[in-house]
């Protein structure tokens, strides 16, 4: 396994690729490793003749009171991680390699990155579609694979790849969870004992959700109080947000539910913020 750190390294490694006439898979990550990551790169190497995953932990992404500085970073077991499970090549750049001190280009995909998260971390989905566009114009892939864990990073992602042409696949994969429930996170390691135990509030909203579905409720209001009536009884649960929305548009919606759905939340257990969602096709 070849690790990278520059730009010019990468575009020469993916070109002798493709002149083999190799296909190209790509996994961006901020490494922390976990098995979700995992999951996305053993997807791409069954899928792909060659996989690159990338391994930055992207500045422009983090607002002014968020956890840049003390993200968790452990690049050597990142490394082995990614040769265990057979991904070729790891671009780790440092940030003046991806950024120009006076950089002035933005990528703000309207309408999906106002909603959600968005609402929350203003700034948040420009950071992620300006690193992103960056790889991926970097790396060409046929393919780049994400986790469905940030929903609504998928849908963005998607959205600036079908309206900016790139020639790429986005291939989203299954949220990978641990044996209690608790949603595979690189957060996760901020949590106490305690913590960890009331993090579960999130999966078991979600399932009160689904359970009810399966029955056949089909009015989002009465859901949504649902969850919400789980997860205020949890001390350590303090509420972000809790939507039920159209899966492609990120639409909210308030009554009669019709067609497949979105249900995402987040929530701060202590003074760490976690995402879950769950997807149901009507």
């Amino acid at each position: 396994m070849m690790i990278l750190k520059t730009i010019k390294e990468v575009r020469e490694l993916v070109r002798q690729w493709k002149k083999e006439g190799l296909s190209v898979g790509y996994v961006p990550t901020m490494g922390a490793l976990h098995e979700g990551h995992q999951s996305l790169m053993e997807r791409a190497v069954l899928e792909n003749d060659r996989v690159i995953a990338s391994i930055f932990v992207n500045p422009t992404q983090f607002g002014p009171n968020e956890d840049f500085d003390a993200y968790p970073r452990n690049l050597e077991k990142d490394y082995a991680l990614c040769k265990k499970v057979g991904v070729h090549a790891v671009f780790a750049p440092e940030a003046e390699e991806l950024y120009f001190p006076d950089r002035s280009a933005v990528v703000h995909i309207s309408g999906l990155t106002e909603v959600l998260c968005g609402s929350k971390r203003l700034g948040h989905f420009d950071g992620v579609c300006l690193v992103v566009a960056k790889f991926l114009h970097i790396i060409h892939p046929d393919r780049a694979y994400f986790g469905q864990k940030d929903a609504q990073q998928v849908a963005v992602i998607k959205r600036m790849v079908r309206d900016l042409n790139f020639d790429v696949e986005i291939v989203s994969c299954p949220i990978i969870r641990e044996e209690d429930g608790l949603a595979k996170s690189s957060r996760n390691l901020y949590l106490s004992q305690e913590e960890r135990e009331a993090a579960l509030v999130l999966s078991k909203s979600l399932e009160i959700a689904k359970n009810a579905l399966d029955k056949g409720e089909r009015n989002a209001s009465i859901l949504k109080a649902a969850m919400l009536s789980c997860i205020i009884q949890e001390p350590f649960a303090k509420i972000d947000y809790v939507e039920i929305v159209d899966g492609e548009s990120l639409e909210s919606i308030h009554g009669e539910i019709t067609d497949s759905i979105l249900i995402p939340l987040a929530v701060y257990i202590g003074k760490t913020r976690l995402i879950d969602n769950i997807t149901y096709e009507i």
